[in-house]
Parts: C-alpha cells; structure tokens; sequence
C-alpha cells in the first residue's frame, strides 16, 4: 500500500452530503477526485478522444491500490463487476459429494451461487456465525463467508476460522464488500476472497475484485474467460489458441471502463489516508453514537439497532439517510463522517427511544 499521506479530516473534504449520509454500507459516497475523474473521461468520450486501451491504467491503478489495502501482491487480484460471478466461479470448483459450509442469513450473492450447486450433489450446510469455525469438519470442501455481515455489521472470527480450515483442509472464501476500506483484513490469509466496490470502496457500482493465493489458480476453471483474461489482452482478442495470464488475471472479467475510473481514484484517496486511520475513524465515530444511546462499545463501523415506530420519518425529518436491513436500522460510519453527525443521528432516535 502507499505511504499514507492524507488526513482523515483533510479527506473528508473531498464529500458534500446533503445531509448527513450514514448509508456506505448501501451505496459509498464518491469524493470530489472520483467525480473530477469521471467527468474528465465522459467528456473525453463525447469528444470523440477515448480509446479503449486508455482505461488499462484506472484498471491496473485500482487493481494495485487494492492489493495494497488486502495484504496482497497485484498479481494476485483478479477485477470483474459482480461478487456472484466470482463466487460462482468458486462454487463450481467444489467437487460434487464436496460440502459447504454458510454462515446463517449470509448476502444471497454468495449463496446463490453456492445453492445453484446442489443439482450436481454439492451438500451446502448453514451454521450460526459465531460457531461457523467449530462446525467446520473433515467433510467440508469450502467455507463461504463474509468479513462484516451486511445485515447487521458483526464480524467473523476470522483467526478462528483459519484455523479451523487450516486443520481441515477447508478452503475459505471471505466476502470483504463490507469490510475492506475501513477495516484492516489480510486477505492473503484465504485461499479466495471478493469484495465488490461501491460501498466502502467508494466506486460506482460496476467493480468487484478477487484474489486467489498463489498456487490455487489451477484449480478455477476460468469458464468466464474472455479478451481481459489473456496474457497480453488486447493480443488475445480474436481466435485460438487458449492463451490466459499465468496469474489471477486469467479470472479478469472485462471492466465497466468507466466503474474503473471511478474506483481507482475512489481508491487513490483511501490508501492516501491508509487502512488504520479509516479504521480508528469510523470505529471511533461508531462507538460514539453507541455510546450517546446507551448501546455497548463494539468493533464494527456498522450499528444496527431496532427500527422503533416512525424513526424513519424521524431521521428523513432531519436528513440523515440510513437503511433498514432485517428488519433494524442500520448506520455505517465511514471516512465522509463527523462527530456532528454522530449528534444529530443520536439527537433524533433519542427523541423517540
């Protein structure tokens, strides 16, 4: 990762809410830089002046910036737009007979795909998520979990869950969309992870990315490969033969050029500020409201709490835009954040807690 370089308050700069947004865990903000850049490459498309080859370097930008934020080599990340589409590729790799373990209530872009399996005899089993380490057995293929929940911001164990895979001969598949870009993780400790970028990654939607620890690439059948995924792409655009990068960009899914330029400035600023200054911040930020509303500390950027009755209306009322998922109110701090928001959310669920 580069060297940290911005503060989290000289950062904060670069959004203008309407309101106070505690939504990234829907939706991230873009900061001024994303916009500037996307504004730059729609012109120059409407001019008549972009050439595919010139979105090769948001690309790669974005590819490196996120190897850096995830503890691992470029080489290692592959780029596509959708987190079931990588988690598709996975659950195909499990052996029919093969058992996969889920946590309970997991985002259905990681289920699905691994439901979708069950015609061709792959066994998927649901446990609880702080018991998924312990109900990892010898008969379990793959574990597919995310870092964060979505529905609720708790985190995965995950120091138990590697040791528990590791013991086993389990593999891992680790979602990060609701993780990576405030929580520091080290995705090299898993044998796959994904992480789609327009939450916390601040992108438009259009960006997700893989990895896949060295020496597991093999063992991905690359039924998605196209033109992006050869050695040298814009050497691999027409006829045989089959000729795919030696890496994890042999999984590459041709980019939604524009999501890119988005997502490599997006990631520009985060990696400015560096993973343990996000962290500290939205945590900090989290606790904060936790505490102005008589909630325990805990170690998410994401709080959920009940939905009382009309607190909707109440937080519309005062312009803070938030979400409902499971049945709860669900807030995300994140680096666009303040302690002034931190008031005025608690200010208006308190007056009707």
């Amino acid at each position: 990762m580069r060297t940290t370089t911005l503060s989290v308050a000289a950062a904060r700069e670069e959004f203008s809410p309407g309101g106070v947004y505690l939504n990234t865990a829907s939706l991230g903000l873009p900061p001024r830089r994303s916009l500037t850049a996307l504004h730059e490459a729609l012109d120059a498309w409407r001019a008549g002046r972009a050439q595919p080859p010139d979105y090769d370097e948001p690309v790669a930008r974005a590819r490196a910036a996120f190897a850096g934020l995830v503890g691992v080599d470029p080489g290692r990340v592959a780029v596509g737009s959708q987190v079931s589409v990588f988690a598709g590729l996975v659950a195909a790799s499990v052996p029919p007979g093969g058992e996969v373990l889920l946590a309970r209530g997991e985002f259905t872009s990681m289920v699905f795909p691994l439901l979708a399996q069950e015609a061709r005899g792959v066994r998927v089993r649901e446990a609880e998520l702080d018991g998924l380490a312990d109900a990892v057995t010898p008969r379990t293929s793959l574990v597919a979990v995310s870092a964060v929940q979505s529905a609720d911001g708790r985190l995965a164990d995950l120091d138990a869950l590697e040791a528990a895979a590791s013991s086993s001969g389990a593999k891992v598949l680790l979602d990060l969309t609701q993780a990576a870009g405030w929580l520091p993780v080290d995705a090299a400790r898993f044998a796959y992870s994904v992480c789609a970028g327009y939450k916390w990654l601040l992108a438009p939607r259009g960006t997700c990315f893989f990895t896949v620890q060295a020496g597991l690439e093999n063992e991905l059948l690359p039924h998605t490969a196209g033109w992006y995924a050869g050695a040298s792409p814009w050497d691999s655009i027409y006829g045989t033969p089959l000729r795919l990068a030696d890496d994890a960009r042999r999984f590459d899914v041709s980019p939604a050029w524009h999501s890119w330029v988005g997502q490599a400035a997006s990631l520009d600023l985060l990696t400015s500020v560096g993973s343990a200054a996000l962290h500290e911040h939205a945590l900090g930020l989290a606790n904060s409201f936790r505490a102005a509303v008589d909630l325990p500390a805990a170690r998410s950027a994401i709080v959920s709490l009940p939905l009382r009755p009309a607190a909707q209306d109440q937080l519309d009322q005062a312009g803070v835009a938030a979400s409902v998922r499971a049945g709860r109110l669900r807030l995300s701090f994140h680096v666009n954040n303040t302690t002034d928001d931190v008031r005025a959310v608690a200010a208006a669920l308190t007056r009707r807690m």
